[in-house]
């Protein structure tokens, strides 16, 4: 009997579902049983990717996917206004599922933690699959303890479909955990082009840039009374997210309930 965790990927002719095939592929623990895109519908693997040795039909729903494959868990990247629907489905079909599309409101992820506890599954919702960038996260919340007036910007390339990033918002929210009591700053602005000083998350602003040749960006910049301290973080290709990606499938294996950012996983 095949002991390798059973693993399918929605959003597969897409860069990142691209990357993460091959990175499940290539995985001794792991089985790339799956693979769901309605760009593909109806071709093998093999001839979208050109990949040889990957002979999986392409499914255009994940619903048919899974009735058909039987996976034990689904790597979802595919867009914002699927996810939500994705997400649903598979765990309603007694599946695990490890998000990366980000786009997920705060009803959605409330919805989806409740129905994993009903199905008894597990579902990880991830804004940031780089190792990197989680700790820069871990690193900006603990910086903010000292340095509490902060705004974050984020770069991306010029196809994401979401602004701010997932991964900006999540830095934001452990941010204002770390401020929890302490008021932010009360300062009048005039503001002489509308949205220029970026959106807010509670006291945290934050910036969204998207241009070509960039993939996935962030500094967030702390300033104190003669100094100013930045954290940054680039990845250059979407490989830097693979062991992230891996990690999360081969943690996730087997657990019940949700986990929401990579940091809880580490």
């Amino acid at each position: 009997m095949d002991a390798r965790v059973r693993v399918a990927v929605a959003g597969a002719l897409g860069k990142m579902g691209q990357e993460t095939v091959k990175a499940v592929f290539g995985d001794d623990e792991l089985l790339l049983v799956g693979i769901v895109d309605p760009k593909g519908q109806g071709k093998r693997l093999s001839e979208a990717l050109a990949i040889s040795g990957l002979e999986l039909p392409i499914h255009y729903d994940v619903a048919e996917m899974i009735d058909d494959c039987k996976p034990e868990i689904v790597i979802d990247f595919t867009t914002p206004h699927t996810v939500y629907s994705n997400a649903r489905t598979i765990l309603s079909r007694g599946v695990t599922a490890i998000i990366g599309t980000t786009g997920l409101n705060e009803f959605e992820l409330q919805q989806l933690e409740t129905l994993a506890g009903e199905k008894e599954v597990g579902i990880a919702v991830i804004p940031n699959f780089a190792i990197g960038a989680v700790l820069m996260m871990k690193f900006a919340k603990e910086a903010a303890r000292y340095f509490p007036n902060v705004e974050i910007i984020e770069l991306h390339h010029d196809q994401k479909l979401d602004a701010p990033s997932g991964t900006a918002v999540k830095t934001a929210e452990m941010i204002n955990e770390a401020l929890a009591g302490i008021p932010p700053r009360a300062v009048q602005e005039t503001v002489k082009l509308p949205g220029c000083r970026g959106g807010a998350l509670e006291g945290v602003r934050v910036h969204s840039v998207r241009l070509p040749g960039l993939v996935a960006h962030q500094e967030v910049i702390f300033g104190g009374p003669g100094q100013a301290l930045t954290i940054r973080h680039d990845s250059y290709n979407r490989e830097s997210f693979m062991p992230g990606v891996l990690l999360a499938v081969k943690k996730m294996a087997g657990r019940k309930g949700m986990v929401y950012g990579l940091e809880n996983l580490l």
